[in-house]
């Protein structure tokens, strides 16, 4: 095993990469180093696991470890990459406390991204969460569980969970309040999972508006919807402490004074890239702290890639590096790595940052520029407009109102950016704004779209045909 494709991190582009250097290239050695148990699975579908929607652990799991050494991957779970010698092109790996070197050919560092808590003090208290991986999920839902009912073989999982800790929330008194404390995407989500439960649910965000990357239009539309489904919001309120007696936390304080007693907390207000394997390295981070790289996923030393969450990649209407932790960009960016380390040289694309998400009734979509100071610094003279019109033909059952802004460049008339917010098939309909961003089209061209027409699902001028043309009116 002289010239072996080494990837550090066992998850969505680690796997994808491995997976695609052994089809592009069968003769490659393929070896993986995943510090954990848990490899390959859905992130974004533990808020439905811990609401009881998704069943079991293994339901999320794109691919098992007994599928990856089928595919002629060398998986070892459970190795700890520690330190990476660009010069000499070895890693050092500490496997359960003994360690050996291991040459490399090529080498992809797919670490990912951690939750932080950080500035928050308290966050270590027992009933403090963050939600980043099987582990956190299974606890959050075993502590929700009461304890006459848990069964921890009923959560699945097998041998990668961890059990004990598990165990040990499965035998408390379930919580009756919770803070979940920042309204992002994990928050939002996490919101709708506790009220499935029955539990009180405040919802803490340091902004004016929840889910803040989405835009004005979609922050209210999900203030008042979440407000109707019983969530509490406090707006404008930063957390600080998180407070508890014997050990477990009891109470939430906010900047301002205020406090709120709780049973349990969620900790969502962002995660941080992995980067500290390559501190002592001449790899180059960009400017959001991930690994820089290029269109084809190198860092700065030859045969070094990084993928995933733990690197930048080109921003679609900028050009610039930009830092998306998302999952199709990480399992793209991996399988287009693993091409190029295979043989077959291939771009990871770029991202525009379009991304969904749901809250109660209401789904959400974003991409491209919508921020108006963003914007700004990249060079355009941005306009928006934003309307609303209805899913469907009027007269067909089921019809819901869809809000839709866009931005676009004032001198070019290109398409910056938009947003969607609506409780029929809303959120789908961002994909037509992604492949315009993609095309970079004008606001005009996007108008000029032939959009799919029939009663059931969407009225002759689609939602995001309307706002093309009411924002193409506004440039004109």
């Amino acid at each position: 095993m002289s010239d072996p494709f080494v990837v550090v991190g066992g998850d969505a582009a680690g796997l994808s990469a491995a997976s695609k250097c052994r089809r592009t290239d069968p003769e490659r050695d393929v070896v993986v180093f995943e510090k954990g148990e848990w490899i390959s699975y859905a992130h974004c579908g533990t808020p439905y696991f811990v609401k009881g929607e998704v069943d079991r652990l293994e339901d999320l799991l794109s691919l098992s470890p007994e599928a990856a050494e089928e595919r002629g991957i060398d998986l070892r779970r459970g190795h700890e990459v520690v330190a990476v010698d660009t010069d000499a092109e070895t890693v050092t790996v500490d496997a359960g406390g003994t360690t050996f070197e291991q040459p490399y050919g090529d080498l992809l560092v797919a670490t990912g991204a951690r939750a932080v808590s950080d500035p928050i003090e308290g966050a270590t208290l027992d009933g403090v969460f963050t939600l980043h991986g099987l582990d956190h999920a299974a606890a959050i839902r075993a502590y929700l569980t009461p304890p006459d009912e848990f069964d921890v073989a009923a959560l699945g999982g097998g041998d990668a969970l961890n059990e004990p800790e598990v165990e040990r929330y499965g035998g408390m008194t379930s919580p009756e309040t919770v803070a979940v404390v920042g309204a992002g995407y994990v928050g939002v989500e996490m919101a709708e999972a506790f009220d499935a439960w029955d539990l009180d649910v405040h919802l803490f965000q340091r902004s004016e508006r929840p889910v803040p990357g989405f835009g004005e239009a979609v922050g209210d539309a999900v203030t008042e919807h979440l407000r109707e489904s019983g969530v509490t919001l406090h707006l404008g309120e930063e957390v600080v402490r998180l407070d508890g007696e014997a050990g477990h936390v009891d109470r939430v304080v906010c900047e301002s004074g205020s406090e709120l007693a709780v049973d349990a907390a969620l900790v969502g207000i962002g995660i941080r890239p992995n980067t500290e394997l390559l501190d002592d390295t001449p790899v180059e981070l960009g400017a959001s702290g991930a690994v820089a790289t290029d269109a084809h996923g190198r860092t700065s030393v030859d045969g070094v890639y990084a993928a995933g969450d733990v690197a930048e990649m080109p921003h679609t209407v900028t050009g610039t590096a930009t830092w998306d932790p998302l999952g199709l960009p990480a399992n793209r960016a991996g399988r287009a790595i693993g091409a190029t380390v295979g043989g077959d040289p291939t771009p990871v694309g770029s991202v525009a940052g379009t991304a969904m998400v749901k809250a109660f009734d209401l789904e959400c979509g974003r991409t491209g520029l919508l921020d108006h100071d963003r914007a700004r610094e990249a060079g355009f003279d941005p306009v928006s407009e934003t309307i609303t019109a209805g899913s469907r033909s009027g007269y067909y059952p089921g019809a819901a109102e869809t809000t839709v802004t866009l931005t676009a460049d004032r001198d070019t008339g290109r398409l910056l950016g938009g947003s969607i917010v609506g409780a029929d098939r809303a959120a789908i309909r961002i994909d037509t704004l992604a492949t315009a961003l993609g095309g970079e089209m004008t606001v005009a061209e996007l108008e000029r779209q032939d959009l799919g027409y029939a009663p059931p699902f969407s009225p002759v001028w689609d939602p995001v045909l309307v706002a093309a043309k009411v924002l193409n009116g506004s440039l004109e």
